[in-house]
């Protein structure tokens, strides 16, 4: 025999009424009206102004304008570009409109250094550099290296100990020795200055300059006379 709190939980519980029972045309359930004025009011706080938003953002950007005029100073000479998109790359700058092709595109991520060039002495990746943003600075490419047919000490230490094969990476790698010799001279530290406790001024070993090349990559693994022609440069020719 059932008690009478066993037969009450045995009944099926019955389904609120605006779920089950059909309302007049016209009229609204309780349930309908919350979802509707949910919808309203999310539709009223969020989406309106992000609309609006969008419109002017569109607006700003139909508006902006697409092209500069600049002057780059190149290799101690000013060139002027005419009408440049805003979003040229200094490598593209150099390469397609100066037909400066020293400089190589490798990655054209900011990951090889084949692209490095100087920039108000010191070494940038020309690929991830807008041209906009070098106008008013010093920029030395590879081709402003030398003085005439005298080739820079760097230059020189790469001819003499064949640190290059197919030479693509080359520009890169002579650009970036030449700002890490001024960067020595300037007692400017490395990873490896700090993990062998030369803070004040640290000697330029194989290992200091393996550390400070490590931006720039060379697919033909000539690094072993890479650290060879950049000893020489600092030594004056003799590795």
């Amino acid at each position: 025999m059932s008690s009478p709190l066993c037969t009450e939980l045995e009944e099926p519980l019955s389904p609120s009424s605006d779920q089950t029972t059909p309302h007049p045309e016209g009229e609204f359930s309780r349930r309908t009206f919350v979802k509707a004025a949910g919808i309203l009011g999310a539709v009223t706080a969020t989406g309106l102004p992000h609309f609006a938003e969008a419109e002017d953002a569109q607006a700003a950007v139909s508006t902006a304008p697409h092209t500069v005029d600049l002057t780059l100073k190149i290799n101690g000479k000013s060139h002027a570009l005419t009408a440049l998109d805003t979003r040229t790359s200094l490598l593209d700058a150099l390469r397609e409109y100066l037909d400066l092709t020293g400089s190589k595109k490798g990655c054209d991520h900011g990951q090889c250094g084949a692209c490095t060039v100087l920039v108000d002495g010191h070494r940038v990746n020309a690929c991830l550099t807008l041209a906009v943003v070098a106008e008013g600075a010093e920029i030395t490419t590879v081709e402003g290296l030398a003085n005439g047919d005298t080739l820079s000490p760097v230059q020189q230490g790469f001819l003499d100990h064949d640190a290059f094969q197919c030479g693509y990476c080359t520009p890169g790698q002579i650009c970036s020795a030449t700002a890490l010799l001024e960067e020595h001279k300037r007692h400017d530290l490395s990873t490896v200055s700090f993990a062998t406790g030369q803070t004040s001024t640290p000697e330029l070993t194989d290992n200091e300059i393996r550390e400070r090349m490590s931006g720039n990559i060379c697919r033909c693994a000539a690094y072993p006379n890479i650290v060879a022609a950049v000893r020489a440069a600092y030594n004056g020719g003799r590795a």
